[in-house]
């Protein structure tokens, strides 16, 4: 397994792909709203750009800032080495041209949509008359759909990156991170509990800092202890 494998926010925005089924549907419901008051390419053309536009922009220029989860996010100088290099990751032209490879995917879908949208015409939310609700339903169902998609399309570009090639990638400079990604939310100090392996790492600490610290805590009160003479007396104090 990877290193970089157990950063749960990896993990959390691949998951996020799950819902892009139901913002299709939805989307799919918007289009099924009545007949078309504009030609059929403009139509398709105006859901696409609202859909599609403002999350490629994202991705290309600020990619979304993955160290958060709905409306709270961690400061980006609480953020560790690994992180850092998973950012830089985030950044690379490999992702930029992943992020492109997916708006034409989703634009293709669009078109899909909008060809079998008649079929959901009983189950249409607004009646008839209302297109242009139906429209703006459709184009903000599919903005959402490219942000649940494009997200974890990039996050899993980072997933598949090499162990020796995610090693020699340089940490992003903490000072740039909140310029160059985009950061929603409110910032917090940490958003998620410390691993097990993080918090038993203290307890895995050699004898000899027990003993030091056992030394200090007599020491302040009254009494001096070597913690080597504690070592040897604790060792030769057992019973035969």
């Amino acid at each position: 397994m990877r290193s970089f494998w157990s950063e749960p926010f990896l993990w959390i925005h691949v998951a996020g792909v799950a819902v892009l089924p139901i913002f299709l549907g939805l989307c799919l419901l918007g289009l099924a709203v009545g007949s078309p008051l504009l030609p059929v390419w403009l139509e398709v053309f105006l859901v696409g750009v609202v859909g599609i536009a403002p999350v490629l922009w994202m991705q290309w220029f600020r990619p979304f800032y993955i160290f958060s989860i709905l409306v709270v996010a961690v400061k980006p100088q609480n953020l560790t080495p690994l992180q850092q290099r998973i950012l830089s990751r985030l950044k690379s032209s490999l992702n930029r041209g992943l992020d492109l490879f997916v708006a034409v995917l989703l634009a293709i879908i669009l078109w899909q949509l909008y060809r079998f949208a008649p079929l959901a015409a009983g189950v249409a939310p607004f009646p008839p008359q209302w297109r242009l609700a139906g429209l703006l339903w459709a184009a903000l169902a599919f903005l959402a759909s490219n942000l649940f998609l494009q997200v974890p399309a990039s996050v899993s570009a980072v997933l598949l990156t090499p162990e020796s090639e995610f090693a020699a990638t340089k940490p992003y400079a903490l000072e740039k991170i909140g310029q160059d990604f985009t950061i929603a939310g409110w910032q917090i100090d940490r958003l998620l509990p410390a691993f097990a392996g993080e918090t038993t790492a203290d307890s895995a600490a050699p004898p000899e800092s027990i003993l030091s610290s056992f030394a200090k805590e007599q020491s302040s009160e009254g009494r001096t202890i070597n913690p080597e003479s504690a070592h040897t007396n604790g060792a030769t104090s057992l019973p035969d």
